[in-house]
């Protein structure tokens, strides 16, 4: 896929060095955590990987903008926790969610996989392929994610779009008292360069605490 390779070395070339492992570690803050909310998938898709544009051997592919999503998961040290598993749900681009409960099934795109997981790399980098957030009724636009690691409770927290006005609005993300662990939520989905179709790119990183020593 062309367009995943543009979207790589895009990432690569904008990684922020203080996310080395152990580099400024004593600046780095907990990500908040936030609610699973309702709309969890009741029934996974047989599709479960990180492309969520194109279900199994479609190809159809979903509709709406398409959005690379990166970032990379660590202790609160910055030492980087390979092989967890980092699940996302997201609304389509009618803002129907994979659940039976989430959204018209009338309006729900069905070549949007809806859900998607990925383990961590060596360095704890995870990567996807879904649709720039939606905005649906109630909420600002958003991504469900929850970082699974042994030996804790399974971390969960929600991404949103920087410049996005709903976000002042939005009860969940304003639970977040502290201005700056609130901010930590909110990143920016950049035009990919050398992209023709408008796709975005957004790197989310997810600061947990200290690293079980059973890890």
């Amino acid at each position: 896929m062309k367009s995943i390779s543009i979207a790589r070395r895009y990432f690569i070339s904008t990684l922020p060095f203080f996310y080395s492992p152990g580099l400024l570690a004593e600046i780095l803050s907990l990500t908040p955590k936030q609610v699973e909310g309702p709309f969890y998938p009741d029934i996974l898709p047989l599709d479960t990987d990180n492309d969520l544009i194109i279900l199994n051997d479609s190809l159809t592919p979903a509709i709406g903008t398409i959005a690379y999503l990166s970032g990379k998961i660590t202790d609160n040290k910055g030492n980087p926790i390979r092989n967890s598993l980092v699940e996302i749900w997201q609304v389509d681009n009618n803002g129907v969610y994979l659940h039976s409960k989430g959204g018209s099934r009338a309006k729900q795109d069905t070549n949007f996989q809806g859900y998607g997981r990925f383990l961590t790399d060596s360095k704890g980098n995870y990567f996807f392929r879904t649709l720039k957030p939606s905005y649906y009724s109630g909420r600002t636009p958003h991504i469900h994610m929850a970082v699974s690691v042994k030996g804790r409770e399974k971390f969960m927290t929600q991404c949103y779009i920087k410049g996005e006005p709903r976000n002042q609005r939005d009860a969940i993300l304003q639970r977040v008292k502290d201005r700056k662990a609130r901010e930590s939520l909110i990143v920016p989905f950049n035009p990919v360069k050398g992209s023709k179709s408008g796709e975005v790119a957004a790197r989310f990183n997810i600061v947990l605490g200290k690293t079980p020593e059973n890890h």
